[in-house]
């Protein structure tokens, strides 16, 4: 196997049952693309990777390349920009924290902040679904940059291994049994399903109810605006706005002078309360059916003989 390949380090891995080949070069920026900003892979510390397993993971690849040097940060494919972008700002945000836990001036204001939240409700907890850490799985072929402190971990890591490396282990499940944990974790059981239910109902009731008296407009109270004038609106059958204040009242309501309730039907007596009652009415009526019945053929018959031909 050549130790070099189209200007790539071939890297071999060896698996428990198989082998992988890894192609490396330092990380160059093209001059045609100005897109991406110049300290997102840094020249001299970028190592650049072709042919990463569809399963790896970032700690794998660190632990790979740990006895080259300190990795830094490790992006996979093109979405990396945005990866370490994140973690730009995380940092910065994690620095701005220890900057103001420095200052003794303001420790004292979150602890008046928290005093005043300890009044209100606090909101329940979702009870979540139960989960595992599962790798992310890359397609395959995919392409990794690893960052790593000092140019020096990059030139060790450009030079050609004498033998194959093994590839790291980790807690991570692969192959078949990433795939049954993720079924696993696809069907939790039915009290937990119940339970994150439960949970996630309360929290939405709880937030319904704390936007409803946070709204603008509540119940008895007039519809102002941002002058100070009572809104005119259409509200009820009795111009009623939604706030009580000065409303207009409906069409119909000016046509007519009624509301629009419903009449109440009147209530009829039962013809039929016992059991010998409602008998009695079914034989009338079958009697009546009879007698209909024989009328109806009588007639029929007067109009038989009356439609017959007699020529004398």
């Amino acid at each position: 196997m050549p130790k070099y390949l189209s200007g790539f380090t071939v890297i071999p891995i060896a698996y428990p049952s198989s082998s992988h080949f890894i192609y490396a070069r330092a990380h160059a920026t093209s001059k045609s693309k100005t897109l991406k900003p110049s300290n997102v892979y840094p020249e001299g510390r970028t190592l650049f990777l072709v042919n990463v397993p569809p399963d790896a993971t970032e700690r794998e690849l660190i632990l790979l390349f740990k006895h080259c040097g300190t990795v830094e940060h490790v992006l996979f494919d093109f979405n990396s920009v945005d990866a370490l972008e994140e973690h730009a700002s995380d940092s910065d945000e994690e620095m701005a924290e220890g900057a103001t836990s420095e200052n003794p001036d303001t420790e004292a204001r979150p602890r008046k902040k928290r005093k005043l939240q300890t009044s209100e409700p606090t909101p329940p907890e979702v009870i979540p679904l139960p989960s595992s850490s599962l790798r992310t799985l890359h397609k395959t072929g995919s392409c990794a940059h690893l960052i790593f402190l000092d140019s020096s971990s990059l030139a060790k890591a450009l030079s050609p291994p004498t033998s194959p490396k093994p590839w790291p282990s980790s807690e991570e499940p692969r192959g078949l049994s990433h795939y049954m944990t993720k079924y696993d974790n696809e069907r939790p059981p039915l009290d937990t399903i119940r339970a994150h239910a439960d949970s996630f109902m309360e929290r939405f009731e709880f937030d319904l109810s704390k936007s409803k008296q946070e709204a603008k407009y509540r119940k008895g109270e007039a519809i102002m605006d941002e002058d100070g004038f009572t809104l005119v609106t259409r509200g009820g059958a009795y111009g009623q706005t939604l706030g009580g204040g000065v409303g207009v009242a409906s069409k119909k309501f000016m046509l007519t002078g009624k509301t629009g309730s419903r009449r109440k039907k009147e209530k009829k007596e039962k013809d039929v309360f016992y059991a010998f009652q409602k008998a009695e009415k079914q034989r009338k009526a079958m009697l009546d059916l009879k007698k209909n019945f024989e009328a109806d053929k009588e007639r029929v018959e007067k109009l038989k003989e009356s439609r017959r031909f007699k020529p004398y």
